[in-house]
């Protein structure tokens, strides 16, 4: 378990060491690299908010689907 635990935080030191080190030496300026990360991050929620839309969809007609009265063959 110590190992594992050890694995854990080694893996988020070297995440966030890397992510501030990536932020350090970006080629952009701190207002334009906001600019970018908002625009990403309003991509990504675009397309979540689709996807989820249309898996809302398709579970309210299977929903429907199966609210149908069924027919029994005797």
């Amino acid at each position: 378990m110590r190992r594992f635990v050890a694995l854990i935080a080694g893996l988020l030191t070297g995440a966030l060491v890397g992510g501030i080190v990536a932020l350090m030496f970006a080629p952009s300026s701190g207002k334009n690299f906001q600019q970018q990360i908002g625009d990403s991050i309003d991509r990504l929620v675009g397309q979540v908010r689709q996807a989820a839309d249309e898996r809302r969809m398709d579970l309210e007609y299977e929903l429907h689907k199966l609210r149908q009265p069924q027919v029994k063959l005797e």
